[in-house]
C-alpha cells in the first residue's frame, strides 16, 4: 500500500475538495481508496476550519479593532470598512437562495473546505444540523467527483 500517497491525497482532500480524486489516479489508487481519502481528508478539514471558525472570527475582529485604536492614537483618520460590497452580497445572496443544505453541501465544495467551512459555520454555527449536513455533503460530492473522475479518465 502506498502510505505516502494516500497521506498526500488525505491532506490535498483537507483544503481543495473538488481536484483531489484526480491525484487518486496519478498514484493508481482504486475508486474505493481514492473516494475514502478523499471523504476522510474533507470531513478533517472541515472538522478542523468549522469548530475553530469562532477563533479566526473573533481574532479577526480583534486584530482590527487594535490597528483602529493604533490609528487614532497617532492621529490616522480609517476609512469606513465596506459592508455592503460585491462578495458580502454575493454570499448573502448564496445563503438565501440555498439555505442551510445547500450552504452546508455546497459551499465547502466549489470554494475550499477552508473557506467553505469557515463561512458556514459564520452563519449556521447555532445549528445542530449543520456540521452532519456538511459530512454528508463530504460523502455525496466525493462520490460524484470521484466517479466522474474515474468514468472519464
Amino acid at each position: 500500500m502506498n502510505w505516502v500517497g494516500l497521506l498526500s491525497l488525505f491532506f490535498l482532500s483537507t483544503v481543495k475538495f473538488m481536484f483531489a480524486p484526480l491525484s487518486g489516479l496519478a498514484f493508481k489508487f482504486t475508486f474505493w481508496e481514492t473516494y475514502f481519502a478523499c471523504v476522510s481528508g474533507g470531513i478533517f478539514g472541515a472538522a478542523v476550519f468549522y469548530f475553530s471558525a469562532g477563533f479566526f472570527m473573533e481574532r479577526a475582529i480583534q486584530k482590527r479593532a487594535k490597528l483602529r485604536k493604533e490609528a487614532l492614537e497617532n492621529g490616522i483618520e480609517i476609512p469606513k470598512k465596506k459592508i455592503f460590497t460585491k462578495t458580502n452580497k454575493l454570499v448573502i445572496r448564496i445563503k438565501h437562495t440555498l439555505g442551510i443544505y445547500g450552504t452546508a453541501m455546497w459551499v465547502p465544495f466549489f470554494l475550499s473546505i477552508p473557506i467553505g467551512s469557515i463561512i458556514t459555520a459564520k452563519f449556521y454555527r447555532h445549528d445542530n444540523r449543520t456540521f452532519p449536513i456538511i459530512i454528508l455533503g463530504m460523502f455525496v460530492n466525493g462520490l460524484a467527483t470521484t466517479g466522474i473522475v474515474y468514468l472519464i479518465f
